[in-house]
């Protein structure tokens, strides 16, 4: 899909509804591979993917007090006894139907559409995903916004859990091997403490290795190494609606790199957001059917940035409130991504 530039296009793939190309003056900005049977054999690390039906961790691999009763997840979150992105076959490793091309506010864009079945990673309730990416551009941005919906639409319960986003890594300095050297703007510095198994606490404070609220900081070659949940809105246990594509959008990261000019500021209705610096990233290398080799990326090749909501709000109750999901009810979200070189 274009955004009526030559040098500035998108590519989607049906699996996932992942985004494959964001490209910038003629250059991908996300990580990526050639080809699309690729992603079905080497994306455990789920670049570009749709996270759903939850997403991040949910404690213990389990829902209680749901529909009255608990239900048993997927457990894929490593040593940690979770389950991580809606499971080992969540939405991400799918297809969904699609792309459609739609307009959608006047703008060029393309829909994307997935039931998920009763039960599918031990869900209750069938559930009807739409993605819709929609690309422009406004000035000399480049713009793309996602806006995803979810419905329950069975009739096997009366309410589930669900939450959407998307698990692009950036890299603004496409050539180089690492993010070393990128410069990072956060729209936050409050963060959910975790414990031992990477599950909040409960707590929300001030992040300790980066600098305040707005006040830019440098990649190093390992340092800081961030896997961590940003809250840019700390009351939204209480306050977030469960279809937040009304409200304002707000600054979550700003990334750039003085080397090639890029840069990639992103926006959203969501009250958080997982800020990840990929030091556990490591895709092998991969030749392809016509012998052209992939190099491998390691470590820092990428950098998550994942609107959300609280991480496990769908295992805490006093949190369940952001991402529980009853019959006649919307589940919503919208971000926006503007990249551009000066």
């Amino acid at each position: 899909m274009s955004a009526t530039n030559p040098e500035s296009a998108f590519t989607f793939l049906s699996q996932g509804a992942l985004i494959q190309e964001f490209t910038v003056v003629g250059q991908n900005i996300v990580q990526s591979f050639p080809e699309a049977s690729f992603y079905k054999t080497h994306n455990d690390a789920y670049l570009g993917e749709t996270i759903g039906r939850t997403t991040n961790r949910v404690k213990g691999a389990k829902l209680e007090n749901l529909n009255g009763q608990s239900y048993k997840l997927a457990v894929n979150d490593g040593d940690n006894p979770n389950s991580l992105h809606g499971g080992s076959q969540g939405w991400g490793k799918q297809d969904f139907e699609g792309p459609k091309p739609v307009n959608r506010n006047g703008k060029e864009g393309v829909q994307f559409r997935y039931v998920s079945k009763d039960g599918e990673e031990g869900y209750p309730g069938t559930v009807e995903c739409f993605v819709w990416y929609t690309a422009w551009i406004e000035g000399h941005m480049t713009v793309l916004e996602v806006e995803y919906q979810v419905e329950l639409v069975g009739d096997e319960c009366e309410e589930t859990v669900c939450g959407v986003t998307n698990h692009s890594y950036f890299h603004v300095n496409p050539g180089a091997p690492t993010t070393e050297g990128t410069v990072i703007t956060l729209g936050t510095d409050q963060f959910l403490e975790l414990d031992h198994y990477r599950i909040p606490t409960g707590n929300i404070t001030l992040f300790p290795s980066i600098p305040p609220k707005g006040v830019p900081f440098t990649l190093g070659a390992d340092k800081p190494a961030i896997d961590d949940c940003f809250v840019v809105d700390t009351s939204a246990s209480t306050t977030c609606p469960l279809d937040t594509r009304n409200s304002s959008l707000r600054h979550l990261a700003t990334i750039s790199h003085p080397d090639t000019g890029l840069h990639l500021e992103i926006q959203s209705t969501e009250p958080a957001f997982q800020f990840y610096t990929a030091d556990g990233l490591y895709i092998p290398e991969i030749e392809t059917d016509r012998g052209v080799k992939i190099p491998s990326r390691g470590m820092r090749s990428g950098i998550a940035i994942e609107p959300s909501r609280y991480v496990n709000c769908a295992g805490r109750e006093e949190w369940r409130g952001m991402c529980r999901l009853k019959k006649g009810e919307l589940w919503g979200a919208k971000s926006v991504y503007r990249a551009w070189k000066e």
